[in-house]
């Protein structure tokens, strides 16, 4: 392909994408496909000679697209969406094109500075605490490993990279029985261990970390010679949206010299409503590590998952390698792939930029608010469905119900509801019992988007019990 050619596909595929956009509500937001049916589509063997790209478009349209689930569909209610707001998705037209990698402030100077003033530009619509310093990750997942590792580090003296971590006892993380899969293969990864992740009972209407009992577990753990490292809590849990009341969370890891993380994937972006921040970040300030997702509930496109570090030396002194190689020379710069697993980088900054501008942080608000105040309009019309019940009321923008019936109903209704193909939840289970998720946060969702998943849940409840 030469640049003519380039030009010319790139216009076609930015109409095609507006036109997908602006067509997404007349689609099944669930793939309709069979497992193996796309693959079965495709030859079995490379091509040799080169093919046209009118021939490769319509493929594409052809096979691929069938087998697709529409994550900016506004009618998504399941997970929570990986959102891709249209300025995000220009930032990244241009970032593709420029295909800077960006791991050292020397390889792309430009994206290292963006970055640190646009992690700070998110620290003030956070209303985090001036001196927080912070790096831009690929996912939640990434930074809560970065910071495991870092409480490894921690209560080994720093010698665990060095010398492996025979002889260094059981590490013990702490955090709630509401804490993402993700807290679980950080453990796994960092070489702590499933059993040495300590999941402590949660309390309250929002299903916050009980702390006397986390205060015991930790005391019983130093009596049985083990080594207490970190803390990790929650605002916004993946299944109910539990959050931890942070302040004695806090005040215990101060009194046990404990790092502690917050991940807030989905929910921190929720933080940039200051009553909401006043509400759930409470004493947000004394966590050494917190995360949240600006590809979720900002609208950046995915991967964007931005890591604050109150200090950032003990994850520097956990992953900070430097080859001959990735030596800088000259005056002191930040080179931001000594604070993350991954060397290489991708130019992720210029999308907040983009989208920060593009919408104003009050516009962005006023997204949230929606939100919020239709995921609580939809549960009580939901709740007044003969028979069901709201297992979880609406913690911001996610609840939970059940239908009559036992999990196999659960399965079969949202199974049914995902078939049908006009909304798409997800279940889950919460205290030994499925139920059913109902998340709002799809960039682009309208009021009667929300509203229609009460009259479609009934109408498919009526047809299928």
């Amino acid at each position: 392909m030469n640049w003519d050619e380039f030009e010319h596909w790139g216009k076609h595929i930015s109409q095609w994408s507006a036109d997908y956009h602006k067509t997404l509500r007349d689609r099944p937001v669930r793939a309709q496909t069979a497992f193996g049916e796309t693959a079965a589509q495709l030859p079995q063997s490379p091509p040799d000679g080169a093919e046209a790209m009118e021939t490769i478009m319509g493929d594409f349209e052809a096979i691929v697209m069938p087998g697709i689930t529409h994550w900016q569909h506004p009618r998504f209610f399941a997970y929570f969406p990986a959102n891709a707001a249209p300025p995000s998705m220009l930032a990244e037209m241009l970032v593709s094109t420029i295909a800077a990698q960006c791991m050292l402030w020397q390889t792309s100077p430009a994206a290292t500075e963006v970055e640190t003033v646009m992690v700070d530009w998110l620290r003030q619509a956070l209303g985090l605490a001036d001196g927080y310093v912070g790096v831009i990750q690929d996912s939640a997942s990434s930074a809560t490993l970065s910071a495991v590792l870092t409480m490894r580090e921690r209560a080994t003296g720093y010698t665990g990279n060095r010398d492996g971590l025979a002889n260094k006892g059981h590490m013990r993380i702490y955090c709630s029985d509401q804490v993402h899969s993700s807290i679980d293969r950080a453990c796994w990864v960092a070489g702590i261990g499933q059993a040495n992740l300590v999941k402590i009972a949660t309390t309250g209407d929002r299903f916050g970390m009980d702390v006397d009992a986390l205060r015991a577990a930790i005391s019983a753990d130093r009596e049985a010679g083990h080594s207490p490292a970190g803390i990790i809590a929650i605002t916004g849990g993946t299944g109910i949206g539990a959050c931890d009341t942070l302040g004695p969370i806090v005040q215990v890891a101060k009194d046990e010299d404990l790092y502690t993380h917050l991940d807030a994937a989905w929910a921190g972006s929720a933080m940039i409503c200051p009553e909401l921040h006043r509400d759930f970040w409470a004493d947000v300030d004394g966590f050494d590590s917190i995360v949240f997702n600006p590809h979720k509930w900002l609208g950046a496109q995915f991967d964007c998952s931005v890591q604050f570090l109150r200090n950032a030396q003990p994850q520097l002194n956990t992953l900070k390698i430097e080859p001959e190689y990735l030596k800088t020379t000259g005056e002191s710069v930040t080179n931001y792939s000594e604070w993350t697993i991954p060397l290489g980088r991708r130019f992720r900054a210029l999308k907040i930029w983009f989208l920060i501008r593009s919408y104003g942080l009050e516009g962005l608000r006023t997204r949230i608010r929606n939100h919020i105040a239709w995921a609580q309009e939809v549960c009580d019309e939901i709740r007044k469905i003969d028979g069901f019940e709201i297992v979880t009321e609406p913690i911001l923008s996610l609840f939970s119900f059940r239908c009559p019936g036992d999990d196999v109903d659960q399965q079969r209704l949202v199974d049914a509801l995902n078939d049908d193909g006009r909304i798409y939840l997800t279940q889950g289970s919460f205290r030994d019992q499925k139920i059913i998720r109902f998340q709002v946060g799809q960039f682009d969702t309208t009021r009667d988007d929300v509203m229609m998943a009460h009259s479609v849940i009934q109408e498919i409840w009526e047809k299928t019990k």
